[in-house]
């Protein structure tokens, strides 16, 4: 019997809004039958920044509990999905920051032949979701991974609307992830899923 498919959901949140989606993903994932470490990259900013927004210091005490990712969890994953925020159309520092630690990882060829795929959150509608999982992406090439969208290939994903990733507009706080972006988030996760079973499957036949 083939063992169940390890997933490392890595991800960075200020606000609250990609927590909640990376909850729904953890979920998903493990209802479909994935063993998942959910995994929050390290915070960078200044505790002042923090306590100057009380939605930022209200999902640093929410997630205090949450791991930190470290390289090692990469190395147990046999797929990975990131999360981030948008910040001018790029993923956040914060988990550019953590990317950036994996180059022995990658060095040793140790991030290659895993699967991996992405979701964001904007302020505003056309506020860079695009271009934030593309820029994620440009990392998932140079490491090797097998890159694993959810494209068109469910019908919630002509609501969400994004064939790249989950994503999710908040309008400044005020518009919560809800029963849509759910919908994406988890069609993302069984697939991602699904795919790093048949793969894992297949090279281990090989």
């Amino acid at each position: 019997m083939n063992s169940p498919v390890k997933l490392a959901v890595v991800y960075y949140s200020s606000t609250g809004t990609v927590t909640a989606i990376a909850q729904e993903i953890a979920q998903a994932a493990e209802k479909a039958g994935a063993e998942v470490r959910l995994l929050k990259a390290a915070e960078l900013a200044p505790q002042a920044a923090i306590d100057s927004n009380p939605a930022w210091a209200a999902n640093a005490a929410a997630t205090a509990d949450t791991a930190v990712a470290t390289p090692d969890d990469l190395v147990w994953a046999d797929a990975v999905i990131f999360g981030s925020p948008t910040r001018f159309g790029n993923i956040a520092s914060q988990l550019k920051q953590f990317i950036d630690t994996l180059g022995g990882l990658w060095a040793q060829g140790k991030l290659a032949d895993k699967v991996y795929s992405g979701f964001t959150a904007t302020a505003t509608t056309h506020g860079g979701q695009e271009s934030t999982l593309l820029a994620l992406y440009n990392s998932i090439h140079h490491f090797g991974g097998i890159l694993v969208s959810p494209g068109y290939t469910d019908a919630v994903k002509f609501a969400d609307g994004n064939p790249y990733g989950t994503s999710h507009v908040d309008a400044q706080g005020n518009n919560p992830v809800g029963d849509t972006t759910r919908a994406a988030a988890r069609v993302q996760a069984e697939r991602v899923v699904r795919i790093a079973a048949g793969l894992k499957a297949g090279l281990a036949a090989a």
